[in-house]
């Protein structure tokens, strides 16, 4: 294979073995930071790549599949894991295609990233096509199953995304839009899960995250469209609702039963003094969005009137229209 970068040595990385903790850990912390930086130039990148996830997210039927191996396998996994209960964007939206199957991530199985062979038919399995847009991650740019992704879902009609640390790469090349994070060397001569996995992680939750708040999943940095499936969630749905709907508790819990559990509508009824299915309706007028609900006037059209509610303006009927 040709040299890449991740495979040199770091400049700090000699002598680290016989360090002391004090003087080894500051050196690690200090790659790590340069790995982050790397992220900078590419903010672009990373917005334009943005822009393309919200607009397929924005569309029914759409899905963001993401692919990779071994590391970049495992930070592509954990961003999309994170997307329904952070963001309400259900799973089947977001697949992973990962080189041998999610069990090989437990023992970090190597010889599963040269099976290009099984890349298409991973591909045909999920029967991807002109509505999924690719994320392939590789720090190398050269795994050999995620080129296989792309090319196979290119042909199927598919858009390619890469997310790579290395420059000319092999996979950027067969790409439609490419995120380059020049990490380098790493402090252990080829293990990308240290510099080139922190940027990976951190470029790929700016990505979904970006996407996420264009959509209207954030609002005033509150996840807006979470899903609630715990105590720990119910309660930060509370909290989220009566902050943003300016009420207590109690009427934020009742606007969030009422809701069925769904966050948005349960902070339009409670701010604007609304049944949720008013707030429903409100909500599909702003495409999901509460800014332009909470930020201006709403305007109430199920009492066969137009009646302006200022943002966080609580109503005497609040309560009633909760229970």
């Amino acid at each position: 294979m040709a040299p890449r970068e991740t495979e040199y040595v770091h400049r700090a990385a000699p002598g680290l073995e016989g360090l002391a903790a004090d003087e080894a850990l500051p050196r690690l912390l200090r790659a790590q930071r340069e790995a982050l930086e790397a992220v900078q130039p590419a903010i672009d990148d990373i917005s334009r790549l943005a822009g393309e996830i919200e607009r397929y997210l924005s569309i029914p039927d759409t899905r963001l599949v993401y692919a990779g191996a071994g590391t970049s396998a495992m930070m592509a996994l954990s961003d999309a894991l994170e997307l329904a209960g952070t963001f309400g964007i259900p799973p089947a939206r977001t697949p992973v295609l990962i080189a041998g199957g999610v069990s090989t991530l437990l023992e970090m199985k190597g010889h599963v990233e040269d099976d290009a062979e099984a890349a298409p038919r991973d591909v045909d399995r999920m029967k991807l096509g002109p509505e999924d847009l690719v994320l392939c991650v590789s720090a190398s740019g050269a795994t050999p199953y995620t080129i296989a992704v792309a090319r196979a879902a290119s042909s199927r009609g598919s858009r390619i995304a890469a997310l790579v640390c290395t420059p000319g790469s092999e996979l950027a090349a067969l790409a439609d839009h490419v995120v380059l994070i020049a990490t380098g060397p790493e402090m252990v001569a080829g293990s990308t899960r240290l510099g080139a996995g922190t940027a990976q992680k951190a470029a790929l939750g700016m990505l979904s995250t970006l996407a996420a708040t264009r959509l209207g999943h954030v609002y005033r940095g509150r996840m807006v469209n979470l899903t609630v499936d715990n105590a720990k969630l119910r309660d930060r749905a509370i909290g989220t609702i009566a902050a943003l709907a300016g009420c207590d508790t109690a009427a934020a819990t009742d606007a969030l039963d009422a809701a069925g559990g769904e966050v948005k509508p349960a902070v339009v009824a409670a701010a604007i003094g609304e049944t949720p299915s008013a707030a429903r309706e409100l909500l599909r007028d702003s495409r999901g969005r509460l800014g332009p609900i909470l930020d201006g006037a709403a305007v109430n059209q199920t009492k066969g009137k137009t009646n302006m509610y200022p943002a966080g303006k609580k109503t005497a009927s609040t309560r009633e229209t909760m229970s």
